[in-house]
């Protein structure tokens, strides 16, 4: 019984240290529209398990890793950047990835969703599809209660200092988890890849 108490804990503790969130808020909630010679992708959290946990977002297209920032639960950010095909990455416990076909001009929307690991909760990039039946769609009745409740977030002298304290953990995990998810099947992949059609 004193180690079940312990493990609380101890658990109690890492979601207590876990729960600040360094970003910044937008003065400004409307997300803004991609400019013609860039692509946009809006990262939103809104999850019932997890809450207290953050999570970090990062550009690893090419081997490089761009920071894009800190994400609490009922949050959202908004990325411009290159048109063509990316890979992001979310790491908490863990690491995971999600793939993109961009296209100028165009806004996309993805979820990060969270599901328990050992210690705290893991968390996973999912592509929200301009298709009607897919598992998170544009069209479903969620999309409009996805946008509306979370808060526009950007990176602030606090969060981008976090960034740098955490980078080599960062590189170490995307070492880690990245032969993970060369070894999905091309199904799992397609469907963890926001494609050209998706933009809005």
């Amino acid at each position: 019984m004193r180690v079940f108490y312990i493990f609380t804990l101890l658990g109690t503790l890492l979601l207590a240290g876990c729960a600040s969130n360094p970003m910044a808020p937008v003065a400004d909630q409307t997300v803004p529209a991609a400019t013609p010679d860039t692509a946009q992708v809006v990262f939103m959290r809104d999850a019932y398990t997890g809450k207290a946990i953050v999570s970090s977002l990062y550009d690893v297209t090419d081997g490089k890793t761009q920071f894009i920032g800190v994400m609490a639960n009922g949050t959202k950010i908004a990325y411009p950047t290159t048109p063509g095909k990316h890979t992001f990455m979310v790491v908490s416990e863990a690491a995971d990835f999600m793939e993109a076909d961009l296209v100028a001009g165009k806004t996309y929307y993805a979820l990060v969703t969270p599901r328990m690991g050992l210690w705290k909760a893991r968390f996973s990039l999912w592509p929200i599809s301009n298709e009607a039946d897919a598992a998170h769609s544009l069209k479903s009745k969620n999309f409009k209660g996805w946008v509306e409740d979370t808060d526009l977030v950007t990176n602030s002298p606090k969060s981008l200092a976090w960034y740098e304290r955490v980078k080599a953990s960062v590189e170490k995990k995307r070492a880690e988890y990245w032969p993970v998810w060369q070894e999905k099947s091309a199904a799992d992949v397609a469907a963890r890849t926001l494609k050209p059609t998706d933009g809005l």
